[in-house]
């Protein structure tokens, strides 16, 4: 009898784990078509199905004779709710009404979007790509579907329940990126980071915008502006995870380029609140002086000095009250507190709700909560991980889904992605020229300011959800560009970073090295 080797029992463990998530994949393929997702909804059912008014308004504005009929368009939702083909949204909604209610497709949605986001992470990191990337990739996939014949995932991208976890989502990302940002490190190489920080704003503020001009001449100037400045920040995440992975990341060249990342953010999130503010008071018919616009500049300033000066000062005395109570997961609960509030008053104050989750994660230290590690605890950055985990996925998945491939059936939309991906890589390339230092790789610091990844997708994301003048100031041929780009400078920089790199140490060597007659 044949004796099972440890060789052969790696070897079938290796395959096992290589067609699990496929065997997984399957089943969940089949649950979900042998539930009948998607078939028509009981009537009296249907007529009960909650509306899901935030996610139907620009379809109600664009065809207001057609929102009573069957807005087959939008995601096919009301068509299930009239007894249709392939109401998957509400139909949904009216089979689970008796007993989960409105949960029961945010359910599905989520185990859908998780599953998928997770298997196309995979995917990525096993060619040495960031797992966000195919995360992105696979909401693409999974949003087109209808182009090959079956819409039935169409009602992730307009589902209420699924828009706020996504929402929710990009504020702890966007705290989680303040977490790993260190101000004190951001300092020691300040005149670099703020120069390459500034050159790396500017640049492609202005080439997006002129792309945007050059394709879009229709447009009003507001929307070029909103485009523009979704090509300024810079993805700390991203930058940091390939430095980390190249074992770079206390390199000098590091430290700059992740001190003018965050810069980079802090920037562009300023800029966001400008354009936005512009964009709101023309969309009610106002216009905005020179002084109002200098005032939110101010306002977001004061915000982010105030929070952090202020935030600083009053962390440690919160966490250290919070530290006599004995209740477990009171670090967590008191730092998620204190995000929530900061982003809700950042909007209160007219600013984006990521600008408040920014500074909370910008404050948040760990010698604030040294009582709670003292007995224990893990730290910050693991406790809200499990977090991330969970929700942020949802984010880019969603992103994803919303891309409609079919725009790119016309020249002109494939043009402008191409033209604005372009523009994307050249103005970081202009950092360059703002690196101070003698004997510093410059072309590294270049090429670690590409990648936009998340927060490029939050600001096209914000800019999908405004109105100017009746029109949405990014649409779906826009929105999909937009995306395109994010892909594309995300998935050039891990190797061309590598590159650089190995090859300013090759030149640090041979400047290093003694002269021949010298050896």
């Amino acid at each position: 009898m044949l004796r099972s080797t440890p060789l052969r029992d790696r070897q079938r463990t290796s395959r096992w784990s290589l067609r699990r998530p496929f065997l997984i994949v399957a089943a969940l393929v089949a649950i979900f078509l042998a539930s009948g997702w998607g078939g028509p909804a009981e009537p009296a059912q249907a007529a009960t199905a909650p509306a899901e008014p935030a996610a139907q308004q620009p379809v109600a504005a664009d065809a207001p004779a057609a929102a009573d009929a069957q807005p087959a368009d939008e995601t096919g939702e009301e068509a299930g709710e009239h007894g249709g083909e392939a109401g998957h949204g509400e139909a949904g909604h009216g089979e689970g009404e008796g007993h989960g209610g409105p949960v029961v497709p945010v359910l599905l949605g989520i185990a859908i979007m998780l599953t998928v986001a997770k298997l196309g992470g995979e995917a990525m990191e096993r060619i040495g790509q960031p797992a966000v990337l195919g995360e992105l990739i696979a909401g693409v996939v999974l949003g087109n579907l209808a182009l090959l014949g079956y819409g039935g995932f169409e009602f992730l991208a307009s589902n209420t329940g699924i828009e706020i976890l996504a929402q929710i989502g990009v504020i702890i990302l966007l705290f989680e990126v303040g977490l790993e940002s260190n101000v004190q490190e951001m300092l020691s190489v300040g005149a670099s980071s703020l120069v390459v920080a500034i050159l790396g704003v500017v640049a492609p503020f202005f080439l997006g915008w002129g792309v945007s001009a050059w394709f879009m001449p229709q447009e009003e100037l507001l929307v070029h502006l909103f485009i523009g400045a979704t090509l300024c920040a810079t993805s700390v995440g991203i930058t940091a995870r390939v430095l980390t992975d190249l074992g770079k990341i206390s390199a000098r060249e590091s430290k700059i380029i992740l001190g003018a990342a965050v810069i980079d953010d802090i920037l562009g999130l300023v800029i966001l609140a400008v354009v936005t503010g512009i964009i709101t008071a023309a969309n009610t018919g106002g216009e905005l002086a020179s002084l109002d616009v200098l005032m939110i500049v101010v306002k977001a300033v004061l915000f982010l000095g105030a929070a952090i000066l202020l935030g600083s000062w009053l962390s440690p005395r919160i966490f250290r009250l919070a530290s006599r109570l004995r209740t477990r997961g009171m670090l967590l609960i008191v730092s998620l507190t204190f995000l929530f509030v900061l982003s809700w008053a950042a909007d209160k104050i007219g600013l984006a709700t990521i600008v408040g989750a920014f500074a909370a994660g910008l404050i948040l230290d760990e010698v604030h909560y040294k009582d709670f590690l003292d007995r224990g605890d893990h730290t910050l950055e693991e406790a809200i991980h499990p977090i991330a985990l969970f929700l942020v996925p949802i984010f880019f998945v969603l992103m994803g889904v919303r891309v409609d491939l079919s725009s790119f059936g016309k020249t002109q939309i494939l043009g402008f992605a191409a033209t604005l991906s372009i523009a994307a890589i050249i103005g970081k390339m202009i950092c360059a020229a703002g690196v101070l230092e003698k004997g510093m790789d410059r072309l590294s610091v270049a090429v670690g300011m590409v990648p936009r990844g998340e927060v490029g997708l939050i600001f096209a994301s914000i800019g999908a959800g405004l109105t100017l003048h009746g029109h949405r100031v990014i649409n779906d041929e826009v929105f999909a560009a937009t995306v395109i780009m994010v892909i594309v400078t995300t998935l050039i920089t891990p190797p061309a970073l590598k590159w650089t790199l190995a090859r300013g140490d090759r030149i640090k060597s041979q400047s290093n090295a003694p002269p021949a007659e010298m050896r």
